[in-house]
């Protein structure tokens, strides 16, 4: 039986990718460990965990608040000397400096079972970053009388698609979702689509599960940046530059200095792509075809959350010709604003936002050519579902997820 809020047990959500990740722009899953931590503020008895260079820290709920204004400030601290020696980023350093100094306990990773004996018993442990779910941690949780284990999954990515990951992060995923498999006791998926992929990885092992669509809230415009798009057709591709959000098919399109007006594989003269995100890895080719400035291409990486969302409101669609998602943010986003979107044929995509957008095989150039085409000659137009449209809500997951754990 779920638990009242009133009833609410209490909860220890590891925070450590928030803390690894101090000072850089938020990805898709760092928003999902945030809202975490900034709705269980709100309900009850909240603890934190955070894998350090060092160690472990415990926070109390004074220090996740403390964490959770740090974030939303930026104003993380100086590295200390051993942070600069042992050549860890200075916002992370600053993180961790910061919150040893509010920190209820903290240990060295052999004295992790001893540090959360002192848990109250009953705690349900959240874990939303598919990181820091050790089998060191799995044995200190079971030292806490009553404790549970809640995992929440974004996709099986590195393990149906292995081409487009780094070295390595196939076989730590492997490690990671055997032990979610071995010790959760729930098992949260963003979306049907991921929780039939879990099932089908972990078979008979497979824990408990809920799907709960992830909150989108309905992103706040700020300053747009200015450049030679301005007052032109341009369109906005949203995420970091890595092989499965398939750069090199917009690349194709916007191939030359004067594509014909009849070709029909290219996006007309006028179009600007906006690259909203940084570089990330395996994506060699990409990168050199970055590096020739292209024309009409721009990489615009580090933009804050408003300056993205003026771009998308002004443009004239999100493109997302990803080969692969667990949820897929951007498309939600734009949508959101009542900005047109262009998206590969994916389930998950279709789950969320139906029909919405206008989806195209990526195997597909010309319909690609052909719908940016139509969308930049009707920029100006009324947009398609604008204002009429609600995403899904943060208040709507917790609701789901809170009965359980």
């Amino acid at each position: 039986m779920g638990t009242t809020r009133a009833e609410a047990p209490p909860r220890l959500l590891d925070l450590t990718r928030l803390v690894s990740r101090a000072g850089r722009p938020f990805t898709g899953i760092d928003r999902v460990e945030y809202a975490y931590l900034d709705h269980l503020l709100t309900t009850g008895s909240l603890w934190g965990l955070v894998r350090t260079s060092l160690g472990y820290l415990l926070l109390g709920h004074d220090g996740c608040a403390a964490l959770k204004r740090h974030i939303d400030r930026g104003d993380w601290p100086a590295p200390d000397r051993l942070s600069r020696l042992r050549g860890i980023a200075p916002a992370r350093a600053g993180a961790e400096r910061a919150l040893r100094r509010v920190a209820v306990a903290r240990c060295l990773p052999p004295g992790l079972g001893r540090m959360l004996r002192g848990l109250p018993a009953g705690t349900h442990y959240l874990n939303t970053g598919h990181t820091g779910l050790t089998d060191r941690l799995v044995r200190a949780l079971r030292g806490v009388p009553g404790a549970r284990i809640a995992v929440l999954l974004h996709d099986t990515i590195p393990l149906d698609h292995p081409e487009y990951c780094g070295e390595g992060i196939p076989q730590r995923f492997r490690s990671f979702l055997d032990r979610v498999g071995q010790a959760a006791d729930l098992v949260i998926c963003n979306s049907r689509v991921t929780e039939a992929d879990l099932r089908r990885h972990l078979g008979p092992a497979c824990p408990e599960t809920v799907v709960a669509h992830l909150g989108v809230p309905r992103p706040q415009p700020g300053v747009a940046p200015e450049g030679p798009w301005t007052g032109k057709p341009y369109f906005v591709v949203l995420g970091t530059v890595e092989p499965r959000k398939n750069h090199t098919l917009l690349l194709r399109l916007w191939q030359g200095d004067k594509p014909s007006e009849t070709d029909r594989n290219s996006v007309p003269p006028d179009a600007h792509l906006l690259i909203c995100g940084g570089r990330g890895w395996n994506n060699a080719a990409v990168f050199a075809a970055l590096d020739a400035r292209p024309a009409r291409v721009h990489e615009l990486p580090g933009l804050d959350d408003g300056q993205v969302a003026a771009l998308l409101a002004d443009s004239a669609g999100l493109l997302f010709p990803s080969l692969a998602e667990g949820f897929g943010l951007p498309p939600v986003e734009a949508a959101a604003l009542g900005v047109p979107v262009l998206s590969a044929e994916l389930p998950v995509v279709r789950e969320v936002l139906q029909d919405i957008p206008v989806y195209a095989q990526v195997s597909d150039q010309y319909l690609w050519a052909r719908e940016i085409t139509r969308m930049a000659a009707d920029r100006h137009d009324v947009r398609r579902g604008a204002g009429n449209w609600t995403p899904p809500g943060w208040d709507a997951h917790f609701k789901t997820v809170l009965t359980l754990i």
